[in-house]
């Protein structure tokens, strides 16, 4: 019978010489791990005598906890009833001892009401890391904001009886225009994780790009994958390249997964102190995620440790290369996938033009500004997107452009699909839907926007994505603040390549 244990008991192995946490109600000795813990003894000791599952879980993969520690290491169970208080949420109402009511999946009618039943729900890591921003939350408010300065121009007298809102991304049919946007650790808001979305966007016949540090494996995302659900997978390249090529090597055997999206609106993190602010020890510790979710030693990390202030968003960027550049990523992507690229992150006009250069190995581009998250008073994606249509409108010919950020209703998808965008991404709001409910909190968020999306063209009068356009909308109130100081476009090839000479 196995020996349980009191949470007093554990807490006197709190040091280097005998080292205990509890996982899953189990309590382990990591004592002999410390020394070979891949990101330093240091992380583990801060959770010594603790239970450390809420910080452990949301971060590592099903298994690692196998293939790290012997059998030996497990002492015995926890006695649950000696466990300190549960954190409470970031919302929850204290006064007179009551909580706030938490709306249910069905009552939430829009993804302002999606969040808020997240937010009282999760914990407050989960709630500083999904909400934060960079600095003033500037970026982040205007991404918010910039749709509804954009208004709609219905039309009369025209049958809507039948919307069809599917579209195809890089040549794969989709059923809905919007697309789950890689964004990290879904399982901070729900166990379901990057598979319960997956399963919610099988439901809608929508496209999900993985996340580089996601909390599952890809392996893990895709099983069960319908047949022709559409996947991409985020890159963020490692100064250790090769990381980055091994994971390339996986996920070329993933049929699934089409395309490879790589990140570049954050070469480095913001400064998020939402996120900051919480403290977490998950902060500090090394993200054993998709990026190194295979088990085996050389899949470790072997990046210093993160500063302990950093929050979740800084410890998610440790090992991230800073030195990307046109003349040599690129060229070192095609000798490593086959896959087509999609470059996200782009802000201006003129990186919209050297992307479209470099088809057909560059098959679309993301504009996004990270979610407000990297630099604050970045432009939304739709300012980036006037500007292509004011100085290169022949990129949107080119390549498939999307764009990222701030979507909150179907409204804002028409819009920016009216302005020339392909497709449009959703970042947040599928996290909040996990936190929400799970997998059904997802499902209710696609199905509040594909619903809105559709009675949104309806009234303009339009049955298909593709007949979408320009004369849908008046833009003209956020034209007056996209960037007018010409288009830079002669000679920029040139001058880019041989600044990536030197």
């Amino acid at each position: 019978m196995a020996k349980t244990f009191t949470y007093d008991e554990v807490q006197q192995h709190r040091s280097a010489e005998s080292c205990w946490v509890i996982l899953y109600g189990n309590v382990y000795d990591v004592t002999s791990f410390l020394p070979s813990h891949p990101g330093g003894s240091k992380i583990i000791l801060q959770l010594a005598g603790t239970d450390a599952t809420e910080e452990y879980d949301p971060i590592h993969p099903p298994g690692t906890l196998e293939e790290s520690l012997p059998e030996s290491a497990k002492l015995g169970k926890i006695d649950e009833n000696t466990l300190p208080a549960e954190e409470k949420s970031p919302a929850e109402d204290t006064k007179n001892g009551q909580e706030q009511e938490i709306m249910s999946i069905p009552e939430c009618l829009n993804l302002d009401d999606i969040e808020q039943a997240a937010t009282q729900k999760i914990s407050r890591k989960a709630w500083g890391y999904y909400y934060s921003a960079g600095d003033d939350l500037i970026s982040k408010t205007l991404n918010n904001t910039v749709y509804q300065n954009i208004l709609l121009r219905p039309r009369i007298f025209v049958d809507c009886t039948n919307c069809d809102t599917s579209t195809t991304f890089l040549g794969h049919k989709v059923s809905v225009p919007f697309f789950v946007s890689p964004a990290a650790m879904a399982r901070l808001a729900h166990p379901d994780g990057e598979h319960g979305i997956a399963e919610a966007c099988a439901k809608y016949g929508a496209m999900q790009l993985i996340s580089n540090n996601a909390s599952q494996t890809p392996e893990q995302v895709v099983a069960g994958a319908q047949p022709g659900q559409v996947f991409g997978w985020q890159l963020y390249v490692q100064t250790d390249r090769k990381k980055s090529e091994d994971m390339l090597a996986r996920i070329q055997k993933l049929p699934a997964v089409k395309f490879i999206c790589l990140t570049l609106d954050a070469p480095v993190p913001g400064k998020r102190e939402h996120d900051e602010r919480t403290k977490n020890v998950a902060s500090n510790l090394p993200v054993r995620s998709a990026v190194m979710g295979d088990g085996s030693p050389s899949a470790a990390s072997t990046t210093p440790e993160p500063e302990s202030s950093g929050g979740v968003g800084k410890a998610l960027f440790a090992g991230t290369a800073p030195d990307l550049t046109w003349k040599t990523t690129l060229p070192w992507l095609a000798k490593h996938t086959n896959l087509p690229i999609v470059l996200k992150g782009l802000q201006t006009h003129e990186d919209a033009y050297l992307a479209s250069l470099h088809a057909p190995q560059v098959k679309g581009i993301i504009l996004s500004n990270h979610g407000g998250r990297a630099a604050d008073t970045a432009p939304p994606a739709v300012h980036t997107l006037l500007e292509i249509r004011k100085y290169c409108p022949s990129v949107l010919d080119r390549i498939e452009v999307w764009v990222d950020g701030g979507i909150r209703r179907g409204t804002d998808v028409v819009k920016a699909l009216a302005l020339g965008a392909k497709g449009v991404g959703l970042g947040r709001a599928p996290l909040f839907g996990l936190g929400a409910g799970g997998r059904e909190g997802v499902e209710r968020v696609l199905e509040i926007l594909k619903a809105e999306t559709e009675t949104a063209m309806r009234l303009l009068g339009v049955g298909r994505v593709s007949e979408l356009g320009l004369r849908h909308v008046n833009a003209r109130k956020v034209e007056r603040d996209v960037f007018d100081g010409g288009d830079g476009l002669e000679g920029l090839a040139e001058r880019v390549a041989l600044k990536s000479r030197l």
